[in-house]
Formats: structure tokens, sequence, C-alpha cells
């Protein structure tokens, strides 16, 4: 039930000691299918594994839901349009999501930075969000709230906070960001970051829909009991992503400084999202990009991003300027005593 491989087959033979590293990591983690992934400089190794009898497709080749991991994405799109000139990060989201329209003055203070960076004073998701979520949290809570209800609560907003002074995690910032941008460039969430992100990068294998039958990884309760493909609805920028841990793997080197890229907006919104902004928590500790947690490690800084959904969980990471990344997938979400993010983090802070 498990397999270590290196991959591309043109990258060289899967490193021994990384191979050993990541079944030892794969063991402590309980889930149906376990993916973690390493990269060196381009040289990849991959484990998967996991309780369940592994399908006709392997496992590193299944889209997985992304879930809040999703954001990085999002990230490196605004970070392109502001360096192709379409956007500023100083660019008021009310104004270009609806000019005009009335609204508190504290939203008409939200720029574009302070939604993706969670200091916009938004809740982490519309108040009225909940009772038509309730009913269904374990099977289907987004998928009953629209885009149209999401810009509709933004615009009827009271933020918590004046814009920029706190940091409060929102998926709801998040997605009205998506909003945003989609309505500042007249082009759709989904084909924007698909033109801007997924091709340039070469992510074929990356989507926020799912994919065909047999395709996709299946997401488990922590009894083992399947869980349908998750519908965001309205916020799509804040979760949607589904990727093979592959393309994960070359998303991550491209942060990582992998091959030179010829597109200058690309690298400079690269270079952008890599760079320390703000800080967080007691005594100003935590540090975030403009959307990558960032943390010291013995081996210098690591930034990433983990998510979950319904059934599944992944995380991204990777190290600056040293060519190591991590990407990891798991079939099932576990909310106490947990293994899985900490596994996954311990790949990326503490392997030489």
């Amino acid at each position: 039930m498990t397999d270590t491989t290196a991959l591309p087959a043109s990258a060289p033979p899967a490193d021994p000691a990384t191979a050993r590293l990541l079944a030892e990591a794969a063991g402590r983690i309980d889930a149906p299918d376990v993916v973690l992934a390493v990269s060196r400089n381009g040289a990849r190794t991959v484990h998967t594994g996991g309780s369940a009898e592994p399908g006709p497709v392997p496992r590193e080749l299944l889209a997985h839901e992304l879930g809040s991991a999703s954001k990085p994405y999002a990230g490196l799109l605004l970070a392109r349009l502001v360096a192709q000139g379409r956007v500023r990060y100083e660019d008021r989201a009310a104004d270009l999501l609806a000019p005009g329209f009335p609204v508190h003055p504290a939203v008409r203070r939200i720029t574009l930075r302070h939604l993706l960076t969670h200091t916009s004073g938004l809740p982490g998701l519309p108040a009225d969000f909940y009772p038509q979520a309730v009913p269904r949290w374990s099977t289907d809570p987004y998928g009953g709230y629209p885009a149209e209800r999401v810009v509709r609560a933004f615009l009827r907003a009271r933020p918590r906070h004046r814009p920029g002074t706190r940091w409060h995690y929102s998926n709801f910032a998040v997605s009205v960001l998506g909003h945003t941008l989609a309505a500042a460039t007249g082009t759709p969430w989904e084909v924007l970051l698909h033109q801007q992100v997924l091709a340039p990068l070469r992510l074929d294998a990356t989507r926020v829909r799912p994919g065909p039958e047999g395709a996709e990884a299946v997401g488990h309760r922590r009894d083992g009991t399947p869980v349908p493909a998750l519908d965001t609805g309205g916020f799509t920028a804040a979760g949607a992503v589904r990727a093979t841990p592959l393309d994960m793997l070359t998303f991550l080197e491209a942060h990582a400084g992998g091959p030179e890229l010829t597109d200058p907006t690309l690298a400079a919104a690269l270079a952008e999202v890599r760079r320390p902004l703000l800080r967080r928590g007691l005594r100003h500790t935590h540090t975030h990009t403009l959307t990558w947690f960032h943390h010291p490690s013995p081996y210098g800084p690591v930034l990433f991003h983990a998510g979950a959904t319904l059934g599944q969980q992944a995380f991204l990471g990777f190290r600056p300027g040293t060519g190591l990344a991590v990407a990891a997938t798991a079939t099932r979400r576990v909310h106490r005593g947990d293994t899985f993010v900490a596994t996954a983090y311990g790949l990326l802070t503490e392997t030489p």
C-alpha cells in the first residue's frame, strides 16, 4: 500500500535518505490515502501510502482538494495583475465591485491588499452564512451561498476593526478579492486564474472544479465514510483549487527558485509573494508575506500554507533560495490529535 518513486522519470534517482524520511513520516498519518512529496532543486521524491488499497490511478496523479491552501494561488494572481499594471494593491474593493454603491465608511477603505492579508476587518465568514450552512455542515456548507450573495454581504458589511489595524483570518475577505478581480478585469475568476497562473506555470492538472470521475481523490470522515466533492459556492478564491501532488510541487518549485522565467511580470509576482510584509500575534512574533505564513527554521525561513475541506487535507511549503519544497495530501480530516500538518511542517523545517 506504499510506494516511493523519483519523478519525473528524467530526474535523478530518489535519494534513499529522503525516501526513508518520507516513509517514516507517512506512517504517522492516519488516512486512507497519503502523498508526501519533496523536491530538492527539481529532483523529486514522492511517497504514497495510506490505510486503503491503492486504486487504478496512482495517488500522486489524483487531484486533491486544497481548501485554504488555495490562497497562495489567489495571492500569486493578484501579484501578477499588479505587476502588469491592471490593478493596484491599494485599489479599494468596493469601488471596483460596485462603483457608487453606498457602503459603510470602513468598507469603503478596504483595499485589495487588506483582503488578501486578512487585515480587512471582515469576519471569517459572513454573519448570514451560518443559518443556511449549519443544517448541512458535514455535507455541503458552502454550496448554498453563491457569488452574488458573497458580494452583497461585503457591500452591506460593518467591519469589526478599522482596515489595516488587526489580522483576522478570513475566507470571506479572500473570496471578495476573487470577485473583485473578476469585476476589475471583466474576466471570470476561473478563467483569470488559468490565464495568469495555471497556464504560465504549466499546471495542467490543477483546476477549481471537480474533474472527471476517477481523476479526483475521495475524502473521508473520521469514521472512514466517503465525503462528496466540495462545492465552494461563492467562496471559490478562498478554497476551490484542486491539484495533483505533482502539480503542487511544480507550483512550489516556481517559488523556491525553479527554472528561470521569461515573463518579467510572473517573476516579479513570485518575488513579491515571498517578501515578508506584516507581523501579528503576541509581541508580533508571527511574520507573513502577501499570501504565505513565514516562520524561521534551523535552515532558514520557511513559507507555507495548509488547508482542509470536509474530508481532505493539503500542505504546501518551501524554503526560499534553497530549492526545497514539500507538498502533502491526505484523504481524511481529523480535528483532534491530527498529525498531518505537524508531520508535513516537520519535513519542511527539519530536513537538512
